[in-house]
């Protein structure tokens, strides 16, 4: 492609992303480094401060957790090599000097031959929104894919990518907007139901290596909707809370839904994962019923309509959403029906024919994405989980079967994500914090009948743990060089605390943390805040972090670590969208514990904040900004080719307050088309590998 241009509606496009192998190298490299002679004074630092693991570690987790001691990882992340990019009010692309970007798979594109290309003008079927893409990308990953149809974790020329379609923008789908009578037309509701979930599509390098398209027609391509069938598994499966008129012994359900981060598993499979599903569910005013308290906690509360009016039509598909106790039993109706949202989702993107999986131990909530740890042979599969709401909790799940690198597909995530144990995180003013398991044996959560019940109630379990309340957790993202875990807290402040220090929080922070001993299963922990966002002009004191107008950032949302160290941080704001559209950054953040002790104000520069822990300041060297939006955008979900030479990023809802017309825009600043969202590939114009 040339540079920064958009490929017609119909093209083929491609892409790649990171793989554990990069992981375990760098891992096994830094052993060897270890054993190879380190100094003594080296050696006692990672004594106190050990590289984390998937359950592995050499030291004892502490009885009683103490600060930190700061120290560098030996394999260091690869130094940023491009020029920061400035804010920018234009409805295009921006990136780095010598950087180009095409448009690699956009809303509506056709995965297959026989259907018409995208048209601009909102004219195409709802029915072909099944082989279509859908709308809102999001959270994504790349899967090397070998000539045999395998995985592949070091093949960057071919591979299947895997995004999610978390929402839509209804202007933009129909002909002639959106349709507001009631019942709306069932082809307007199948078109909306059909352009969520998720997409599954080849990709390929062209001859020259030199840009990617997607393979049109590809035996894997597919799309997952929002009335997919798919199983339940776990400790849900069956239960009496998940019986619906669909499933009536309560293994099955249909369709997923705002699904926004993601997550991958060593296994080869795609996580994808339920976030605002709730509002999709109408409601009627029956709060009588037994399950009042938990239908309120997860926002389900009485007179609601329900989004996009999709319950409003007759007919099974359609009265799914409507969870009144309109029959005799709850398998006469869908009064269950939200019980089957809310869960972490597995897909094999290597079989068409598989049936995805909802993962019931990881347990119910906004889920914003899930993240596993570095894995390790031998050591139990960690993984990382976010609720998005204001004032909700940090999660890990804790598998009980070790992890076996032979493992491949369904049957493996069968294996490590339906027995183990759920924690909440609880952070301490004094930097140490504490994971709480959530399981009948904890006396705190007696009044909960079984496990499936936590499991479904997550959020009332973790009230009732005492876990710190948060300022709405996204996306996390683990380093591979020394095991860290890194969450973005986006903004929106419900509760004081040393983890969420500043008053109001419009422009929010990122935490991290370290597991004691080294140990991903350890149930203590030392935290800090990486970064704080603000704008460069804000008082000091709310710009404790000292961001400048090269790396000056508002409500941090998507985070990744590419096998290099390199964290990339991707924004979702409305606060300082004045000065500039959403944005990525790229980082090469220390440890935690390099910083000290600070107490923040509001941006107001007087309200007073609480005490907290935060991590040495970045400086345009480690923390500098890669990307700027186009007018209207979310910037969010990322993957990247094991070579390092091909990036994914999502430009999600476009122009979506009426002024933009992105990516049409992108090469004619006078045009009117309709925006939308789309991935486009981004390329280094000398061939080499991205950020550096």
């Amino acid at each position: 492609m040339t540079k920064n241009s958009v490929p017609p509606a119909s093209s083929d496009t491609e892409t790649q992303n990171l793989h554990f192998a990069d992981i375990l190298n760098a891992r096994l490299s830094r052993r060897q480094t270890m054993l190879g002679g380190i100094s003594a004074t080296t050696a006692a630092l990672f004594g106190s401060l050990s590289l984390s693991a998937c359950g592995g570690g050499d030291d004892p987790a502490p009885t009683t957790p103490t600060p930190p001691t700061p120290t560098d990882p030996i394999v260091k992340p690869t130094a940023l090599g491009f020029s920061p990019v400035a804010h920018s009010l234009a409805d295009v692309v921006k990136l780095p000097t010598g950087y180009s970007m095409s448009v690699l798979y956009a809303l509506g594109d056709p995965l297959v031959y026989g259907i018409s290309s995208w048209a601009g003008d909102g004219s195409e079927t709802g029915a072909s929104y099944e082989l279509r893409a859908g709308d809102h990308h999001d959270g994504m990953y790349f899967f090397g894919l070998s000539d045999a149809g395998a995985y592949d974790p070091k093949r960057s020329d071919r591979g299947l990518l895997c995004l999610n379609h978390e929402n839509i923008t209804q202007n933009f789908l129909h002909p002639a907007g959106t349709s507001y009578t009631n019942p709306r037309p069932a082809s307007d509701v199948d078109k909306e139901v059909n352009a969520h979930g998720v997409s599954i599509v080849e990709v390929k390098r062209g001859a020259s290596g030199n840009g990617m398209t997607y393979v049109r027609g590809s035996m894997y391509n597919r799309r997952l909707t929002a009335a997919t069938p798919m199983e339940l598994e776990g400790p849900v499966r069956g239960n009496a809370r998940v019986v619906t008129k669909y499933s009536a012994d309560g293994t099955r359900t249909r369709g997923t839904v705002n699904n926004c981060a993601n997550g991958m598993t060593p296994w080869g499979t795609y996580l994808t994962c339920e976030e605002n599903w709730e509002g999709y569910f109408r409601r009627d005013a029956d709060t009588t019923r037994a399950d009042n308290a938990s239908l309120n906690r997860y926002s389900l509360t009485a007179n609601q309509g329900g989004s996009f009016g999709w319950s409003q039509l007759t007919g099974d598909l359609y009265e799914r959403w409507y969870i009144a106790a309109t029959g005799a039993t709850a398998a006469d109706d869908y009064r269950n029906a939200a019980n089957t949202y809310g869960w972490i989702v597995e897909v094999d993107p290597f079989d068409p024919n598989s049936t995805p999986v909802k993962r019931t131990a990881l347990g119910r909530f906004a889920h914003e994405g899930c993240w596993p740890c570095n894995p390790v042979a031998g050591k139990p599969m960690v993984f990382y989980m976010g609720d998005d709401k204001s004032g909700d909790y940090i999660y890990k799940f804790v598998s009980t079967a070790k992890y076996d690198p032979a493992d491949k597909g369904l049957a493996a995530g069968a294996k490590y994500m339906n027995d183990g144990t759920l924690y909440v995180a609880r952070f301490d003013a004094s930097g140490a914090g504490e994971w709480l398991p959530l399981t009948t044996a904890n006396p705190a959560l007696a009044a909960f009948p079984s496990l499936a019940d936590i499991m479904i109630d997550t959020r009332l379990a973790a009230d009732a743990v005492g876990a710190t309340k948060m300022d709405r957790p996204e996306w996390g993202a683990v380093n591979p060089l020394n095991g860290e875990v890194y969450m973005t807290l986006t903004n929106s402040n419900n509760t004081l605390s040393a983890a969420n220090p500043r008053p109001g929080n419009p422009n929010g922070h990122i935490i991290r943390w370290h597991e004691d001993g080294g140990d991903a299963t350890a149930t203590t922990f030392k935290w800090d805040v990486y970064v704080f966002g603000s704008p460069t002009a804000a008082p000091a004191t709310y710009n404790i972090s000292g961001l400048t107008a090269s790396n000056d950032m508002s409500s941090p949302d998507g985070l990744w670590f590419d096998s290099r160290g390199i964290l990339w941080i991707q924004t979702d704001d409305g606060a300082y969208t004045g000065t500039t559209n959403c944005m990525m950054l790229a980082a090469t953040p220390g440890t935690v514990g390099d910083g000290g002790a600070a107490t923040p104000t509001g941006n107001d520069g007087t309200t007073p904040g609480v005490a907290t822990l935060k991590g040495a300041n970045p400086t345009e060297a480690n923390l500098r900004r890669f990307l700027v939006g186009p007018i209207d955008c979310e910037i969010t979900g990322i993957a990247m080719t094991p070579d390092h030479k091909t990036m994914f990023v999502n430009i999600q809802h476009p122009g979506d307050g009426g002024t933009g017309h992105w990516p049409a825009s992108q090469t004619n600043p006078a045009s009117t088309a309709r925006p939308r969202s789309a991935t486009i590939a981004i390329t280094k114009d000398d061939g080499g590998e991205i950020g550096v």
